[in-house]
């Protein structure tokens, strides 16, 4: 009988940048693709659940009770899973797919991580305008840069300059764990409503249990947003933030 070789487990220097090691430990467990039937780690997919209804719902947290159903953590490939009824040959059983659940689980995603920077924010682990934001990228308290999908050009590039010096100092003095990412995914709209602030541009996320939460779910939230943008790369990124080359699936 042939062995199956077991997943490498990611030691605690392969975490995402602010990843708590409680979600790193979840990243060890593998499911089944029901679009692709390829093997990944829970943290690639995302799980769905017939509610009581009848009706399939993401449940972005895979905390819900009953039988779930995973794709591979895409708008694109939620989208295709719909369009080729992956999930009722899953099931084994009819079920009600909504024809927008791509985008039911993008809004999902977007509602736990504006969560997410509540409790950071709670917490005083965010921090919003621009000058208190260079202060914490400057000092190096910063795990994650985010800015509003609507900032204005130079605003946004002068705050992803300070980054950039601040990744570069970082590997100068010989860190060699992934960069302090930067996040672009949420309207300034959405997240002063969701916040109690006005005029959410420029905001950063600073060093803390709940700011490393906050993290992991933009992480998520971008991957499923999978839009290529890296000029210094040849891996795929999410909003900026580089995969992992054992995770890029584009190469």
């Amino acid at each position: 009988m042939t062995a199956k070789a077991m997943p490498r487990r990611r030691r605690s220097k392969d975490r995402l940048p602010g990843e708590h090691p409680a979600l790193a430990r979840r990243a060890d467990m593998a499911r089944t693709c029901a679009l692709t039937r390829t093997e990944k780690p829970v943290e690639a997919l995302v799980r769905f659940v017939v509610g009581p209804d009848g009706v399939l719902v993401p449940d972005v947290e895979a905390r819900a009770e009953g039988r779930g159903v995973w794709i591979t953590l895409s708008h694109e490939a939620v989208a295709e899973a719909v369009k080729k009824k992956a999930f009722a040959r899953s099931l084994k059983a009819p079920v009600t797919v909504p024809a927008d659940l791509a985008d039911l689980t993008r809004l999902r995603l977007e509602q736990r991580l504006l969560s997410a920077l509540g409790m950071a924010r709670k917490a005083g682990q965010f921090v919003s305008g621009a000058t208190r934001v260079r202060g914490a990228i400057e000092s190096g308290t910063a795990i994650a840069l985010v800015t509003a999908t609507d900032a204005a050009p130079d605003g946004r590039n002068k705050m992803l300059g300070a980054l950039r010096a601040l990744n570069h100092a970082r590997r100068e003095a010989g860190s060699t764990g992934p960069d302090v990412p930067h996040f672009e995914l949420l309207a300034s709209a959405q997240m002063g409503l969701a916040l109690g602030l006005e005029n959410v541009i420029h905001a950063a996320l600073t060093t803390g249990a709940a700011a490393q939460s906050a993290v992991e779910k933009a992480m998520r939230l971008a991957r499923y947003n999978a839009q290529p943008m890296d000029e210094h790369t040849d891996r795929t990124t999410v909003q900026g933030v580089a995969l992992p080359a054992e995770q890029d699936e584009r190469r």
